[in-house]
């Protein structure tokens, strides 16, 4: 089984990015969800974000298509099409969301799903300049 998809690569002035951890699950991955029939890549994942995390999405760029195992459906495979995108709004944890963490790209410690350990961090290491970013509008 394939579970197709979209995330947001959301980082903060100081190149941390945040991750979300779903009630019952132990890993760590990018916000984000599967689209509803008829939703293009943008209209799911302006959706996920207001859902998720309470903010609007205000730009987004492709970052490709990435496939691993699915952190939370054994046997199954993840396709994602990663955005880096912009938001604004503050941040909290909502609907199936139980924690959101800005994390250090390097830092040890944090259990992440396998999708972003094996594929999209790497994809991401190159880059010189951080992609992504939130902005609080209070």
């Amino acid at each position: 089984m394939k579970v197709e998809v979209v995330g947001a690569v959301i980082r903060d002035g100081g190149g941390r990015l945040l991750l979300v951890r779903k009630a019952g699950t132990t890993r760590f991955m990018l916000p984000g969800g599967k689209r509803e029939p008829g939703e293009d890549d943008l209209t799911a994942l302006a959706r996920e974000l207001a859902e998720e995390l309470g903010v609007r999405l205000v730009s987004a760029e492709p970052l490709g298509v990435f496939e691993a195992a699915a952190a939370n459906e054994p046997g199954a495979r993840v396709r994602s099409h990663p955005y880096a995108v912009t938001v604004t709004g503050e941040i909290a944890a909502a609907a199936e969301i139980a924690e959101v963490r800005w994390v250090d790209i390097g830092a040890p410690g944090v259990q992440l799903a396998p999708l972003l350990s094996e594929q999209i961090l790497p994809a991401l290491a190159p880059q010189s300049a951080y992609p992504g970013e939130s902005r609080d509008e209070r």
